[in-house]
């Protein structure tokens, strides 16, 4: 987590849904949700519905979730870790 706290922007080599994971932790929603709304690929349909379920809208959540082909995690801060992980994995 030292590269989020150290710095304002994410790093350019990050694919759009680790950007989006990279501001929602430094507490910009509303850029996260900006850059994952433009895209429709599994990865982003994930972090979207993560953004969604952390603001509350859980109906919204679950159709992201479901494009996704995944489920909501566990508490917001394991999930956040799990799909990081997942995603710096490939």
């Amino acid at each position: 987590m030292d590269i989020i706290e150290k710095n304002d922007s994410p790093p350019e080599f990050l694919s759009p849904p680790l950007q989006a994971l990279f501001f929602e932790k430094k507490g910009n929603w509303e850029r996260a949700h900006r850059i994952v709304q433009r895209y429709e690929d599994k990865d982003c349909c994930w972090v979207h519905a993560f953004l969604h379920r952390k603001e509350g809208d859980i109906p919204n959540s679950r159709y992201w979730y479901a494009r996704a082909g995944k489920e909501a995690g566990e508490d917001f801060e394991a999930e956040w870790r799990s799909i990081a992980l997942s995603l710096l994995g490939r």
